[in-house]
């Protein structure tokens, strides 16, 4: 068996099985080298030379996280609770629950999509606008596993789409930039306005699988543990935060402060530590308290940004196996000249690279190189060979356990510890983003 697919299935198996993702990580990621020609000191020299990729997204984690740590002593997570709370009524109605549930799951939804494009800070407002929101969750017995699928989809979606922010960086500056450079020899040139065109389809799939999750899968109520948001990560702090108007503007101007230091810089990790100190600075919490809190903002986030460190690592070992090319040469030599089976084959084959790698920005250049030339070899016309490469490069964020856009859901819905990471947040992903994608992606391919 392929060493890549070995060490896909292996650390997805593990995953499933309950077992650490980071543990099943290195695991998969061992098994791999070794499968793929690689001894054993490759394999972990190959290993730690990726590490480093992940370090600055997980100390960015860590910070944001002891950012949303210090915003909870402010008392804003409470006053949020306590207008939802109010807004939905002592006695509410089956209607007005409807309501404020689907009313909270679009605004979430709308953030994320902002996120992306109007204000592009990617996964940073996830620690600070989704823990505040677990009460009034809890309160209206919303799946989280909805809210996951929302906060993918405004993730992902909105970059494949529209060239604007991340997307500016997606479409034009990645998969464009690529195309053109693997097709120049073969005379195939993809122009700007096209790229958009042929991800719209693939998108409609996402949207599709995003109604279906909100109106079918998990429209049912689930019950949650009703905890103290403000307290439950803060070691030796029993007493209840009070609600004050300092404590509330400090956490606007911390916010906005730490958002628009993270635009002008493109750090997050920055603009997480200016927020943190401006809350201290301002008074919500005690100098002395300022460790205790920082540290227990970074425990939360800690798990995930170990997963974002190990999935960088195993990355690196699956580009040093050599084996990626050899999957898809081994694939096309039994598919001769159907089109419709070239175009799943390198569609699922795209889907167990990314799923390892976990970011559709960095396998962007790993598969064009390869399928753009098998695209024209196959006839396939521009338009389906940018649908073809964007879809399968998208498929690793959209349900992969080290992608980003599934990791980030996780560390705001699971801070209570009431939302696993691989059954509430990637399987709810994969079946209802990675599926609708592998079938639009091919009627795009076959259609355009």
């Amino acid at each position: 068996m392929n060493a890549v697919i070995l060490a896909v299935l292996v650390m997805v198996g593990l995953s499933l099985a309950r077992v650490s993702v980071v543990f099943a990580l290195v695991v998969g990621a061992l098994v791999g080298g070794l499968v793929g020609g690689l001894s054993l000191g490759d394999t972990l020299a190959a290993f730690n030379d990726g590490v480093g990729g992940g370090a600055k997204v997980a100390l960015a984690y860590a910070t944001l996280g002891a950012f949303a740590v210090a915003i909870s002593r402010a008392g804003l997570p409470d006053l949020l609770a306590q207008r939802l709370i109010r807004l939905l009524g002592q006695e509410a109605s089956l209607r007005r629950q409807a309501v404020v549930k689907y009313t909270l799951i679009g605004s979430v939804l709308l953030v994320a999509i902002s996120s992306q494009n109007l204000i592009p800070v990617h996964i940073a407002f996830i620690p600070i606008l989704v823990p505040p929101l677990l009460k009034v969750m809890n309160q209206l017995r919303l799946d989280r596993r909805a809210v996951a699928c929302a906060l993918t989809f405004g993730l992902t979606a909105p970059y494949m789409l529209l060239p604007v922010g991340f997307g500016a960086i997606f479409l034009n500056d990645i998969l464009l930039a690529n195309i053109n450079e693997a097709g120049q020899s073969l005379g195939l040139d993809i122009t700007r306005g096209m790229v958009p065109l042929a991800m719209g389809v693939p998108v409609a799939g996402m949207a599709l699988g995003l109604l279906v999750a909100l109106l079918l899968s998990y429209r049912k109520p689930r019950d949650y543990k009703a905890l103290d948001m403000s307290t439950s990560n803060l070691p030796h702090h029993q007493e209840r935060v009070e609600i004050h108007t300092l404590g509330l503007t400090m956490s606007l101007v911390a916010i906005v402060a730490a958002l628009g230091i993270q635009l002008y810089s493109g750090s997050m990790i920055l603009g997480g530590l200016v927020g943190f100190a401006l809350l201290s600075v301002g008074g919500i919490f005690k100098w002395r308290e300022a460790d205790d809190l920082f540290t227990s903002g970074m425990r939360m986030m800690a798990l995930i940004g170990f997963i974002m460190i190990s999935a960088s690592g195993f990355a690196s070992v699956m580009n040093a196996t050599g084996e990626i090319e050899l999957l898809v040469d081994n694939a096309f030599d039994i598919i001769g000249d159907n089109q419709g089976l070239a175009a799943l084959i390198m569609l699922l084959v795209g889907l167990f690279i990314t799923m390892g790698i976990g970011s559709s920005f960095s396998t962007i250049p790993i598969i064009a190189a390869i399928y753009v030339p098998l695209a024209v070899q196959f006839g396939f016309s521009p338009l389906a060979t940018v649908a073809l490469v964007g879809t399968a490069a998208a498929l690793g964020d959209a349900g992969s356990p080290a992608s980003d856009s599934t990791l980030g859901p996780t560390s705001g819905l699971n801070v209570d510890r009431q939302h696993d990471h691989i059954w509430d947040s990637v399987v709810p992903t994969f079946i209802h983003y990675n599926i609708p994608l592998i079938a639009f992606g091919w009627l795009a391919v076959m259609w355009l």
